[in-house]
């Protein structure tokens, strides 16, 4: 499930979900969205899976 994937993250990263929303969709309304129960799309979940692929491997690689 994409809230479950985005929540751990957030808990990983510390990051706002505002700011999450907006970099990895432009919405930074997405995560309530979600958790109010609005079913992402295929294009949706791909883009932030992919995000938070970058995002990690980019942080990881810095440390």
């Amino acid at each position: 499930m994409l809230l479950r994937q985005i929540e751990k993250f957030l808990r990983q990263t510390g990051m706002a979900e505002t700011r999450f929303g907006r970099l990895a969709a432009h919405d930074p309304r997405l995560i309530g969205d979600l958790r109010n129960g609005r079913e992402p799309r295929r294009a949706m979940t791909e883009r932030v899976e992919h995000f938070m692929n970058i995002y990690l491997r980019e942080t990881s690689d810095a440390a």
